[in-house]
């Protein structure tokens, strides 16, 4: 689906592009789709003479679960020291938190097509474990248990 934007990227920014063709679910569960990703990003850093990149140059980038799966990439390897530092993460519409989906973003853009809140929802179960059947109760805010919500209320907060 993205060959295109890939090829117009690259021709642009006179760039070398991978795209990771990694395993979707709800045939494969997470973290298969992480593991693919980390794995390709891991071998392309470990031979980037074989491509002609400049090691300080490397960024990775993804929209919808795709620029989850970058955050996730580039958390991993931050603290890595036997491979190049990446330059950037783009994240592009990214799926990032699945703690409430009843915080303003998604009040606001509940209705707004293609990405629906009930979908979002829909689509982070099918990512975890392929089972839909606690869909209200996500969309209630009641799957996350009410410690954990304190603990990370600083970071996942209409505040």
């Amino acid at each position: 689906t993205h060959e295109e934007l890939c090829r117009f990227i690259a021709r642009e920014t006179e760039s070398v592009v991978v795209s990771v063709g990694y395993r979707l679910a709800p045939e494969h569960k997470y973290p298969a789709a992480y593991e693919d990703c980390l794995s390709a990003t891991q071998h392309f850093l470990q031979h980037l003479e074989h491509y002609g990149v400049d090691p300080a140059r490397v960024t990775v980038c993804g929209d919808s679960a795709g620029g989850n799966l970058a955050a996730a990439v580039s958390q991993t390897l931050a603290g890595r020291s036997d491979l190049p530092r990446l330059r950037a993460q783009i994240l592009i519409y990214p799926g990032l938190q699945a703690l409430d989906f009843n915080l303003p973003s998604y009040q606001q853009n509940r209705g707004v097509p293609l990405l629906f809140r009930e979908r979002a929802a829909f689509y982070m179960l099918q990512y975890l474990n392929g089972d839909a059947t606690k869909l209200e109760e996500v969309l209630e805010g009641s799957h996350i248990p009410v410690d954990i919500k304190l603990k990370y209320s600083k970071w996942v907060s209409p505040d």
